[in-house]
């Protein structure tokens, strides 16, 4: 699947079901450069209704799974002043109907809301570790989610 934005990769995700359950894929190695291995990783539960950010990161880069249980509308906006397509806005729903991984390289200003009924989740794994080595380190993360002014938007 493409995106508008420069170096967003967005994978279809293959549930295989059987009769115990189903597995999918969320991160393979060879589907991704060196530079967007994870580090850590961690799954969020998000309420129907609600929105996480929209916020960036200065180096890091996310590696979203939405495969939920509900459905989310992802909002990107590149911010990079040096890319091809900076300015440029996508959104995509993702989650249990429409598996996908989304990798959010530095720079690109990202949202997603719950828009489904139920309390949904979100696996996700950075190449960069949460305030760094034993958590020592500053925030990666530029914050706009309360900055009235920002042009990033959520519908």
């Amino acid at each position: 699947m493409k995106c508008d934005i420069e170096g967003v990769i967005v994978r279809e995700l293959t549930v295989h079901s059987d009769e115990r359950g189903w597995l999918i894929e969320a991160f393979r190695k060879d589907g991704l450069g060196e530079a967007s291995f994870p580090a850590m990783g961690y799954v969020s539960s998000t309420r129907p209704g609600v929105a996480r950010g929209p916020h960036e990161h200065r180096e890091q880069a996310d590696h979203f799974c939405f495969v939920g249980p509900s459905t989310f509308k992802l909002y990107l906006w590149d911010n990079r002043k040096d890319s091809a397509t900076y300015g440029s806005r996508w959104t995509i729903e993702a989650g249990e109907t429409r598996p996908l991984a989304v990798l959010v390289p530095p720079g690109v200003v990202h949202a997603y809301r719950n828009v489904g009924v139920v309390d949904g989740m979100v696996y996700n794994v950075p190449n960069r570790m949460y305030r760094g080595e034993g958590r020592q380190g500053p925030v990666d993360e530029v914050r706009h989610e309360n900055d009235p002014d920002t042009p990033f938007r959520l519908d």
